[in-house]
């Protein structure tokens, strides 16, 4: 079978943290209802949502989730090198001191140290959302991607993202799923699994009505580094001779 780019990396996160966050999320009081590119639309997603990022007492589950991503992100690196290869050429040190370009064979040989600290150098967390889909209600029926501009982002942010990823926080319900259409494939959620598929068009995709009890993930997005921190920042023109 060929590769779908869809990814799943089974016990990413315990089930014991799993539950402590879902415990957090009832017990915080800060959820408000899920949005999409364009606002609040209950027919495209309905579920009610924490951004992690805007509260300083969530620091903490942030750093759990993202080390999380970040263990997954590098075997999904080494699967598919060209995530990185194909947008950027990208080189390192050789022995001799010159810059070697590097190959897809290079990324799946480097050493977890060497591979994480280019994958830090290249991409950037997205915001967390810890999301709750009630049973026989919620769900985000609205066949979708991640890469979208966006009115109000003169920064181009939503253009930056290259993959998305999600944690299920739970399972024990029925349907639920994360459901790609061009790869006709659904994703049942497990509980501790994590997802990584591509941001764009190609993997539209849906979340699926959770049937018998409610769904909580945590999800986000990995960011290309804007071009200004890989690249460095341009030179100022000079000024115009008189």
């Amino acid at each position: 079978m060929a590769d779908d780019f869809i990814e799943v990396y089974e016990n990413a996160i315990d089930a014991v943290t799993c539950q402590a966050l879902v415990r957090r999320f009832e017990a915080s009081g800060k959820a408000v209802r899920g949005a999409t590119g364009g606002g609040v639309d209950t027919q495209l997603k309905d579920s009610w949502d924490i951004c992690i990022d805007d509260y300083p007492d969530w620091q903490d589950a942030l750093n759990v989730l993202n080390t999380a991503m970040l263990r997954c992100l590098m075997a999904y690196l080494r699967k598919y090198p060209y995530t990185a290869l194909a947008p950027l050429s990208l080189r390192m040190p050789d022995g001799a001191g010159c810059l070697r370009m590097l190959g897809a064979d290079d990324l799946r040989a480097m050493p977890d140290t060497l591979l994480q600290q280019l994958a830090v150098k290249v991409f950037r967390p997205g915001t967390i959302n810890i999301q709750k889909y009630l049973a026989d209600q919620g769900g985000y029926p609205y066949w979708h991607c991640e890469l979208y501009p966006k009115v109000g982002d003169p920064g181009g942010e939503t253009l930056h993202r290259t993959v998305l990823w999600t944690v299920y926080l739970n399972d024990g319900f029925a349907e639920g799923e994360t459901e790609f259409f061009h790869q006709q494939r659904k994703v049942a959620p497990r509980t501790g699994s994590l997802l990584i598929a591509p941001a764009s068009y190609t993997h539209t995709h849906r979340g699926n009505r959770p049937k018998g009890g409610d769904k909580y993930i945590a999800t986000s997005w990995v960011l290309f580094q804007r071009a200004e921190v890989l690249f460095g920042a341009p030179a100022p023109n000079p000024p115009a001779a008189r």
